[in-house]
């Protein structure tokens, strides 16, 4: 009888290639998700509260997700844990357009941002077990381009078909499904299950005022932006294409600006730079706010907003890492993301009150107000604390920075 034997581990590379497939069908799905409910309540008559408590919802369940998946993983498997949560976001796809209330589609939010949750951490922590000392910064850096594509890709799949139809939730549904036939076929083995980590603000706190209290910050105008950026879009422009577009370049021009921004943070105080771009954020709120309607030199107002409201949670990010040991990474990002969950959760909430009285506007004031309230306490952390010479920084790390990679990272070699 042959003696067997053992199968050749595949290069780091070719062994996340299935995994990355997955993450493109997943993003892909759940970015069409996230243009296309907003703008289907809004025909269906739900109110700017209604859509508002949607998106709190699904942060919720992320926040949710982040807790509790690691037990799952410890319990099943990645496997078995990642074909469960697909099977369950791809279901739940399909009954939206089937159970028409904002109550249940809040509730359905709830359970798809939990199913997300842990399907982003099943797939980051198998990468980041693959990855070695040579390649992991080319892995992740793939990683997060590959999120930043695919999720302009669905967002403009909503203008494919009519959102009155079930088509799109049909569509949205299957590109959920098809994500676990990559992984569930890969020959990559499975990851030793994530670390169960501590969440302790006060700790994080401590580390870096200026920088925890803005990551709450940003989750608030950030998750605001997420949910209903979609409904202020389509009201100012009045027709699907061109909200697309709009919450499309505002990625792009989040995922282009994202590392200068923060090698930039190297080199100047990077509370300076948080200040800079969550200033400019603002006054792009304001420039939008301004415009009769999405017409004219809306793209480049749409681009200038993404480019400096989105990387600000690396930039705040990393300034918390600059003060944590590097034995704390994983500690200090899970919890830096749950204080982004938490924000984005309450963000949508409050903006939504401010649709109702003062109309679509109202989301681009309220975000503008978070970007001063961010200026506001950054500035007077900085009558209290200098900052740390260059040379004691650690240098700008998208891996450890970027909102999708945190959960499930380990410490960098």
């Amino acid at each position: 009888m042959a003696e067997s034997q053992s199968i050749p581990e595949p290069p780091p590379f070719v062994s996340v290639a299935a995994l990355l497939m997955s993450v493109a069908f997943l993003v892909t799905g759940n970015g069409l998700q996230m243009m296309l409910l907003p703008i289907r309540g809004g025909i269906e008559g739900f109110s700017a509260l209604q859509l508002g408590l949607m998106g709190s919802g699904y942060y919720l369940g992320f926040v949710l997700g982040c807790l509790r998946t690691p037990l799952l993983l410890r319990r099943v498997g990645h496997v078995r844990t990642f074909a469960a949560l697909v099977a369950i976001a791809s279901a739940v796809a399909l009954i939206y357009p089937m159970l028409v209330h904002p109550l249940a589609w809040a509730v359905l939010r709830l359970i798809t941002g939990f199913c997300l949750a842990g399907l982003y951490l099943i797939v980051e922590s198998w990468i980041n077990d693959r990855a070695t000392r040579e390649t992991r910064g080319a892995l992740i850096s793939t990683y997060v381009a590959i999120n930043y594509i695919v999720t302009t890709l669905g967002q403009m799949t909503v203008t494919l078909f009519e959102t009155s139809s079930f088509v799109l939730f049909s569509l949205a549904s299957v590109l959920v499904s098809v994500a676990a036939v990559p992984l569930a076929l890969s020959r990559s083995p499975e990851p030793k299950p994530p670390e169960l980590v501590r969440f302790r603000p006060l700790h994080l706190f401590q580390l870096s005022p200026a920088g925890t209290v803005s990551i709450f910050l940003i989750g608030l105008g950030t998750g605001a932006l997420w949910s209903l950026g979609p409904v202020f879009a389509a009201a100012r422009s009045g027709n699907v294409t061109s909200a697309a577009l709009f919450m499309s370049v505002l990625v792009l021009g989040g995922a282009l600006a994202q590392w200068p921004i923060g090698r930039l943070s190297d080199s100047l105080d990077r509370r300076y730079v948080l200040m800079g771009v969550t200033a400019a954020a603002a006054l792009a709120c304001l420039a939008i706010a301004m415009l009769p309607d999405l017409g004219g030199p809306w793209l480049v107002f749409a681009f200038a907003f993404g480019a400096t409201i989105l990387p600000a949670y690396a930039v705040a990010s990393a300034h918390v890492f600059d003060f944590a040991d590097r034995a704390e990474y994983v500690e200090v990002s899970a919890g830096l993301l749950l204080l982004y969950g938490l924000g984005s959760t309450i963000g949508p909430a409050l903006a939504s009150f401010g649709m109702q009285w003062f109309g679509p506007v109202g989301l681009l004031g309220f975000i503008a107000g978070v970007q001063v309230a961010i200026i506001a306490f950054v500035a007077l952390r900085m009558t209290r604390r200098k900052g740390l010479p260059e040379a004691d920084k650690q240098s700008f790390d998208l891996v450890a920075t970027a909102p999708v990679v945190t959960a499930g990272a380990g410490p960098p070699d």
